[in-house]
This record gives C-alpha cells, sequence and structure tokens, in this order.
C-alpha cells in the first residue's frame, strides 16, 4: 500500500518501459524491457510501470513477464521488491487486461485514467462534467475491487477547472484510489502555477491528506523538472518520471535530475528518496542502448560534457579544489574517472574485476566473449578506457539473439571511384551468404549488399555516429532506426547498436542489429496466438 504524504521520502514512480517508451522511435521488445526492468530494480524505484498492457499482445506479454521474474527482485532492499503497474484507461476491458498483467508481482498497481479538462471532454471524449464524474467514480470503484493499490490520474490536469478538477479527485478517494497522480499532461503549467495547484488539492479535497499525491511532467516548455520539484515543495510525495527524461513529443520529466536534486539541495526540499544514485549512469546508458535515442553531451547529470572542464579558469579552479566547479561528484552518479583500465598484458581475472567495479556481473559464458572482444580492442586501441569497456559490454553481450551474423566486410570507396562493399553472413542454419553492392557512399554499399541476404523490405529512418573517446584510435558507436513490419501487421520501428574501432563495420553491425530485430519480430508474430478479444493486448539478462 502505498505511504502518506507525511513520509519525507519520495516515492519514485518510474514510466520508462511505458511513457519513456512512446518516445517516437524508442520501440522496445520484451527481453530489452525486461534488462531494462531488472536495473529499474538495483537503482531502487519504488514503483515501475511497466506498459500499457492493452495496447497490444506484445505489451501484454511484456507486462506479465515483468511481474513475474521482475516484481519478486529487490526484496532485500531497504523499501522491498517494486511495485509493478500497469496503464488502464477508464473503461472495464482496459481495467481487467492491466490487472490480469500485472497480479502476478508480490506488490502489484492498477493505474487508470480519464481526461477532466474541457477540451478534452469537449474534443476528444465527447462526454458531460457528470458523465466524466460518473465514470471515474464507477471505474476506480471497480478497479480497487480487483487490487487494494489503485492511482487515478486526470488526464490534462494542467489545464483543468481547478474547481471541477477538485471534484473529480474527490470521486477517486471516495471509489477507493490511494494514489493521485494530476499531470501535467502537454507540458503546459509554470512552477508556480503547479506548486499552487497541489496546495489548493489539499486544502479543497476532503481525503486528500490520507493518500499520495503524485507529479506527472512534461517537458514541452522545458519546465518538466522544475515544476516537479515545485510540486515535491507543495507536499508531493510520488514523482513520475523517464530515464533520461525520455518521452512523447519533448519528453517527461528526467528521474535522474529531480533525484540529484533532492540529493544536493537537502537544506531545500528536505526529504529522500531510495534510489541508489551510482546506478543512474548505467541506467542511462542502458537505456539510450536499448532505446536508440542518444543523450544530448550537456544533458544534465548524464551528458558526455557533464562533468567536463574545457575552459581555462574552470580546470584551474578544480585543479584547485573540485568544489570550485563542481556540485556533485561523478562517481556519485557511477560515472568513474579511471582514464587507463587494462592493458593488451591484462589476464582474464583482471578483467572480470573490473566489470565488478563497474558494476557488471555476467555469467561465465557472456564475461568469456566479453574477454575475447576485450583482447581484440588492446590489439587495435592503445588505451583502453572504462567507456570503451561499456561499449564493449552494451555491444557484445546486450544484443537479441542473432538470426544473421557478420563474418566479412569488405569495401572499395574513393574518389574518383563508385563505393562497392562485399559482406558475408551466416545465417540462421549455418549457411553462409555472400552479396556484393554499390552505393552513394560506403555505408549505403554495406546496407544494399545486407539487403540482398536477408531480403526482407525496410526504410532506414535515422544513421548517427559517435567517437567514444577522444583520439585517432577511438571506438565508433553507430546506432540506426529502420522501419518495417512489426509483429501486428503494421509498421514499426526497430533499433540497432554497433561498437568498432572500424566505423564502418560498427555501422554494418548496427544495421543487421536492427534487422535481426525486425525478423524476430515477424518469426515471433508467425507463432503467436491471436488476442483473447478484439481490441485486446494479450534471454539474457544481466544477473542480480
Amino acid at each position: 500500500m502505498s505511504e502518506p504524504h507525511v513520509s519525507d521520502r519520495v516515492l519514485i514512480f518510474d514510466t520508462t518501459l511505458r511513457d519513456g517508451e512512446q518516445s517516437p522511435g524508442a520501440t522496445l521488445n520484451e527481453n530489452e524491457k525486461i534488462e531494462i526492468a531488472r536495473q529499474l530494480v538495483r537503482l531502487g524505484v519504488d514503483i515501475m510501470e511497466a506498459g500499457f498492457p492493452i495496447a497490444s499482445v506484445g505489451d501484454y506479454e511484456a507486462v506479465k513477464r515483468i511481474a513475474i521474474e521482475v516484481g519478486p527482485l529487490g526484496q532485500d532492499r531497504p523499501y522491498g521488491s517494486p511495485v509493478i503497474a500497469g496503464l488502464a484507461r477508464a473503461n472495464r476491458a482496459d481495467i481487467d487486461r492491466a490487472y490480469d498483467a500485472v497480479r502476478h508481482a508480490p506488490r502489484h498497481r492498477i493505474h487508470t485514467f480519464l481526461a477532466s479538462s474541457d477540451i478534452h471532454l469537449k474534443h476528444k471524449l465527447q462526454i458531460s462534467r457528470e458523465q466524466c464524474v460518473a465514470q471515474v467514480r464507477d471505474m476506480v470503484a471497480y478497479a480497487a475491487s480487483l487490487c487494494p493499490d489503485v492511482e487515478f490520474s486526470p488526464e490534462d490536469a494542467g489545464r483543468s477547472d481547478p474547481e471541477f478538477l477538485f471534484i473529480v479527485l474527490r470521486a477517486a478517494i471516495e471509489a477507493g484510489a490511494t494514489t493521485l497522480n494530476v499531470p501535467d499532461t502537454v507540458g503546459y503549467t509554470t512552477p508556480a502555477e503547479y506548486g499552487a495547484l497541489f496546495r489548493a488539492i489539499r486544502e479543497n479535497v476532503p481525503g486528500a491528506d490520507k493518500i499520495v499525491l503524485s507529479a506527472h511532467c512534461h517537458n514541452d516548455l522545458g519546465l518538466a523538472t522544475a515544476n516537479t520539484l515545485a510540486a515535491i515543495q507543495n507536499g508531493v510525495r510520488q514523482v513520475e518520471v523517464t530515464i533520461n527524461g525520455i518521452g512523447e513529443r519533448a519528453g517527461n520529466t528526467s528521474l535522474e535530475e529531480v533525484v540529484m536534486a533532492l540529493h544536493t539541495r537537502p537544506n531545500v526540499f528536505g526529504v529522500t528518496t531510495g534510489i541508489d544514485t551510482t546506478q543512474i549512469y548505467r541506467t542511462s546508458r542502458l537505456v539510450s542502448h536499448y532505446t536508440g535515442v542518444p543523450i544530448q553531451p550537456n544533458k544534465a547529470i548524464v551528458g558526455a560534457n557533464a562533468f567536463a572542464h574545457e575552459a581555462g579558469i574552470h580546470q584551474d579552479g578544480m585543479l584547485k579544489h573540485h568544489l570550485t566547479y563542481e556540485i556533485m561528484r561523478p562517481e556519485t552518479v557511477g560515472v568513474s574517472q579511471t582514464r587507463l583500465v587494462l592493458g593488451k598484458h591484462s589476464g582474464r581475472h583482471a578483467f572480470g574485476k573490473r566489470l565488478e567495479e563497474l558494476g557488471y556481473n555476467l555469467s561465465r559464458e557472456e564475461a568469456q566473449k566479453a574477454f575475447e572482444r576485450f583482447k581484440d580492442l588492446c590489439d587495435k586501441k592503445k588505451d583502453v578506457t572504462d567507456r570503451d569497456i561499456e561499449a564493449l559490454i552494451m555491444d557484445e553481450v546486450f544484443q537479441p539473439p542473432a538470426y544473421w551474423h557478420l563474418d566479412q566486410l569488405h569495401i572499395h570507396s574513393g574518389f574518383p571511384g563508385i563505393p562497392t562493399a562485399t559482406v558475408r553472413l551466416t545465417g540462421p542454419s549455418g549457411e553462409e551468404r555472400t552479396e556484393a553492392a554499390m552505393g552513394t557512399g560506403p555505408v549505403d554499399a554495406a546496407y544494399k549488399a545486407v539487403d540482398r541476404i536477408i531480403g526482407v523490405p525496410n526504410r532506414l529512418l535515422e544513421f548517427n555516429i559517435n567517437a567514444i573517446t577522444a583520439g585517432i584510435d577511438a571506438m565508433a558507436e553507430v546506432s540506426v532506426r529502420v522501419e518495417g513490419e512489426g509483429p501486428d501487421g503494421r509498421r514499426a520501428v526497430f533499433n540497432g547498436h554497433g561498437a568498432e574501432t572500424d566505423t564502418l563495420v560498427a555501422a554494418t553491425k548496427a544495421y543487421l542489429a536492427a534487422l535481426n530485430k525486425l525478423v524476430a519480430a515477424r518469426d515471433q508474430a508467425a507463432h503467436r496466438a491471436p488476442p483473447v478479444e478484439a481490441g485486446v493486448g494479450n534471454g539474457r539478462t544481466l544477473r542480480d
């Protein structure tokens, strides 16, 4: 059951796997969601919104698996295992589907919502205010009959008439809601307005002092974190956030920003969280890797430049004392400051020890594969840093089972001349296939050769390349997005990632990874049973 708002601890409700996945192109498959969910347990989130079960068969299955496999984890944490939540519109079909998915977790929650702004009531729902209140009362009561932990959200609360909002919230409390979430759905409010709204709710809604008040902010005006902090200062004791601030449009409130603001300024906010801050950076990288959404260099807390100091006056101050220009230490959020980690003469034991220090607890088979890649990297790169090790792990271990493997890549390119690529892949049955193609550039030629072998229609939507570290021998990290036919027959986006010292190899690996996900989705759809009712959505992991 949720804690009363008088607590001095703020509950962290992470919705990366639901609202965050709605970020354009940030599609996650089932195994990737499980992997992220396990890391969220290590991070210490209190509530994990695992998905929107009625949205699709795949979403239902993913939420159910998270409830079964991840829900029991973390029981030895100070605050126990996480609550697994499923989102549902305020109707019986949605609520039934959500409950059926989350009920397998030791601690589970139904999160139901209905819009309360006149804009949504008139133009989207086409119902009256009276009908809205009646539906909230009926559906929250129905959810509470299934599950003792029910959260209700009046969608677009930030643009709702406050007096009507009070009526809606009172109805939800009387029907059995244990958490009231007041979302700024379109990022419209300012910190002063949003904070004042919660003060007004506490003063005008009977029973508001007996339940948890929650904030859910979007970043359309760049105010999501500021609004969330203002809500905390006005009695909110649950915040709904995502890793890296991903989400629809301009995104959601960033978990790392809120948590570190509370951690760094305890004298201002006077509250704590159950988050292990040393897991923040690792979680950020994992989510970025799987979603294919890169982290901007100047992103607060987790960006590449967050702890970099280039200006001479800053460097001089840092050399004298880190507090001159750093309000938090990089190791507090899990950013290692080790420059040279290991070398070509380092053994398996030393490599394994460093992996443990970086927070990776791999199986023997995974560690062996990573060690082999590490030794190969040492032959190509003089200085191997922690960033290189992390990229290597992401590329070697955190990849889905592959249908096709890259065996050889030969590229001829120059000016004048026509870029040509020859690619050899090993297929699902062990057969080898080789194709050559010409393109407008070396990457285009390689991708066309891969397409000739795999033969799956797709469209390349996005191609990103970054150097992991400085220097001419830096590893290249490439992420791509391709569009193809998803498991439900509709167009879907698939992400791929590759990291190598050879940029063209990294690019080809990234494309191949995305196509492997596309092939896997089509294969999964071919063998999956149809949904139970019309319109209803029915690995390898990092060890704990």
